[in-house]
């Protein structure tokens, strides 16, 4: 597959995420940092990835993941600067500030909750937290 029927698919299908190479390709209609966590321990490295949003959590994932070439419609500053610093090559449709929650009622809890990180370690755990600490927020 080549990035033009990629890209083509990735909006056709309405996926959040599409991972491809010259081998295989993987994606995910789930929202947020889900499909990236579900990926973790794989090497991603021959892939381009696409994806819908990316605030500084996914970021982070994806310098787990390997990959070195993202598109993407709206990513922020923090996101960007991450994967810049990473040596990753981002092409983006929108630069924001923050990523606004779904609802757009606030800021992405992902987002803030690794506001502060400087690396992927870092993050790793608080992205976990708070994902659990959402989950449990939903069931009350």
């Amino acid at each position: 597959m080549n990035l033009e029927e990629a890209k083509a698919l990735f909006e056709k299908e309405g996926y959040t995420l599409l991972l491809f190479n010259d081998k295989e390709t993987v994606f995910s209609r789930k929202r947020g940092v889900r499909p990236l966590l579900e990926l973790l321990g794989n090497d991603y490295s021959s892939y381009i990835a696409l994806d819908k949003v990316i605030g500084k959590g996914a970021a982070f994932l994806y310098l787990y993941l390997g990959i070195k070439t993202i598109y993407v419609n709206v990513i922020s500053k923090s996101a960007l600067d991450v994967l810049k610093e990473g040596e990753v090559k981002v092409y983006y449709s929108s630069l924001v500030n923050r990523i606004l929650r779904h609802d757009k009622n606030g800021y992405c809890p992902i987002e803030e909750a690794v506001y502060k990180c400087e690396n992927k370690e870092e993050a790793l755990p608080l992205i976990i937290n708070r994902l659990k600490s959402l989950k449990e927020d939903e069931k009350k």
